[in-house]
């Protein structure tokens, strides 16, 4: 079988998981809190500096204080949010290549929510 590929944004996230030795449950909760993988090793370092918090626990602890829970509900490795992000596109291309072919317009098929939307583009500018 082929190597899946896996989008750019979600490899920073399997190469933090690997270096700084993070379950997929911390690698969620970092993801839900919105800290950025490339700026662990400046909170990793515990070693260095005693009163810092150990990575992970301090990930934990982030969560705890933000969500008010220990952990998410449901728990998916980066892989798999990865296949599944893949098999979604494959989904609504197969649909918009169904619609094409059936000559129904692109206006019939569900249109995309605004929170469907993660562009980071600029915000008031048309």
């Amino acid at each position: 079988m082929a190597k899946e590929h896996i989008p750019e944004k979600l490899k920073v996230w399997i190469e933090a998981r690997k270096r700084f030795h993070l379950s997929h449950a911390q690698v969620q909760m970092a993801r839900e809190l919105g800290l950025n993988p490339k700026k662990f090793g400046k909170l990793a370092n515990h070693k260095q500096e005693p009163w810092k918090m150990p990575l992970p626990l301090f990930i934990e602890h982030l969560y705890r204080k933000q969500f008010g829970r220990e952990r998410p509900a449901v728990v998916t490795s980066i892989e798999e949010k990865a296949r599944d992000e893949r098999r979604k596109k494959l989904a609504r291309k197969e649909a918009r290549r169904a619609a094409a072919a059936n000559g129904t317009s692109e206006a019939a098929l569900p249109a995309a929510s605004p929170s469907d939307h993660q562009g980071g583009g600029r915000r008031g500018v048309s």
